[in-house]
């Protein structure tokens, strides 16, 4: 049987939300929301947001569970903004960084020293921003800035300082020290703060409203809340942050998860963003023919793998779908999309523009240990069935 519903749809680049169209969902639609409702009943997270498209027509949108259980329950709606962790990196640096390179103000072979001095020391100063941006500069994964430095200013410095674990371009290492590098390097190249960035390049033209670096405190009741505390963060840190006094002890919620972008204000190039699902959509058909952002040659980028040879294929800031652990075995090996640490994960596929997005509060009211991946490959699989 087909279910038809109207949903609250955004038109493309509109300023609002008007109901305008109808759409017929099909029978697999129960099967999404059942996968996630048992994901919900196992508590791995409290509740999810999904919307499914192709070209401009949204063929699914639901919302599941709750965006808050602790200190009040709230449910969970089409229009709940979340952290989007690590989707930061495409959709916020990616997309300033691809802007600058068809501007002409960077290539992708330019040299780091030459843009950072701090850069400029034998084992560092070869490297490019095509590895940095494709994960295979050398960096190691993660380290926790707050507990190691005094004060933000110095985060660059310290990431200088650190050895390379391995030969750059030789391997592909997932780390956030390369677009917290990012970050800082498009600051410096455009003079700008990257939240005027953001707001400027990304924001405005497309009429976004529910997509931001530190969203205001009324929005927080519209927020997925994440973990009690950094409890899993402080476990990670160990030893490194023994003695760090600012570990936040209650609920995160309507400020940023990742304790980095939060040392940092909020705003960063690796985390910090909060969105909406449909907005999630809006800033994803900038990847695809037609983006109001980008020239069409630009969007070759996103699909070019800049690490061959490398056990994962990455591109300007997307991992591709054909080494893409959490994309699975059912989206088309030309796909290319991200995921985020507090259960976010967009998937784009550029020769049939569809677009795949998951957004949940895995981290809500605790981490779970979990794959979450095994979640998102079953939604695409899922997903397929509306094709």
């Amino acid at each position: 049987m087909l279910i038809t519903v109207v949903i609250n749809f955004t038109s493309r680049y509109s300023a609002s939300y008007t109901p305008i169209e109808s759409i017929t969902f099909m029978p697999i639609l129960k099967e999404i929301d059942e996968l996630l409702d048992s994901s919900i009943a196992a508590q791995e997270f409290t509740g999810a947001v999904y919307l499914v498209a192709q070209n401009q027509d949204i063929l699914a949108l639901a919302a599941r569970g709750d965006l808050v259980v602790t200190p009040e329950k709230i449910p969970t709606t089409t229009e709940t903004i979340f952290d989007l962790a690590s989707l930061t990196k495409p959709l916020v640096t990616g997309m300033l960084l691809a802007q600058f390179l068809e501007e002409g103000l960077i290539s992708l072979d330019k040299k780091v020293s030459e843009i950072f001095p701090e850069f400029d020391i034998p084992e560092k100063q070869n490297l490019t921003i095509a590895q940095v941006a494709s994960h295979s500069a050398g960096f190691r994964a993660w380290l926790p800035f707050y507990a190691l430095v005094d004060k933000p200013s110095q985060v660059l410095s310290k990431i200088a300082q650190e050895p390379l674990i391995y030969q750059p371009g030789t391997k592909v290492i997932y780390s956030d020290l390369s677009y917290l590098t990012l970050g800082c390097l498009l600051e410096k190249i455009s003079g700008e703060p990257l939240a005027k960035l953001l707001r400027q390049r990304i924001l405005q033209p497309l009429k976004l409203q529910n997509t931001c670096f530190n969203p205001p405190i009324d929005w927080q009741k519209q927020i997925a809340a994440s973990e009690e505390g950094n409890k899993y963060e402080k476990q990670l840190a160990g030893e490194l942050a023994t003695d760090y006094p600012y570990w936040r002890e209650e609920v995160i919620w309507g400020e940023v998860h990742d304790g980095n972008a939060y040392f940092l204000g909020g705003i960063a190039g690796h985390a910090g963003l909060f969105s909406t699902a449909k907005e999630v959509f809006l800033l994803a058909q900038q990847f695809l023919p037609g983006s109001l952002l980008l020239k069409d040659s630009t969007l070759e980028l996103f699909s070019k793998n800049l690490t061959p040879g490398c056990e994962e294929g990455r591109s300007l800031c997307w991992l591709l779908a054909e080494f893409g652990v959490n994309a699975g075995n059912t989206l088309p090996k030309e796909c290319f999309g991200h995921a985020g640490f507090t259960g976010t994960s967009l998937w784009i596929d550029p020769v049939r523009s569809r677009i795949y997005i998951l957004l949940t509060n895995r981290t809500h009211p605790k981490y779970w240990d979990f794959n979450m991946n095994d979640r998102r490959r079953e939604f695409h699989k899922l997903a397929q069935k509306f094709f």
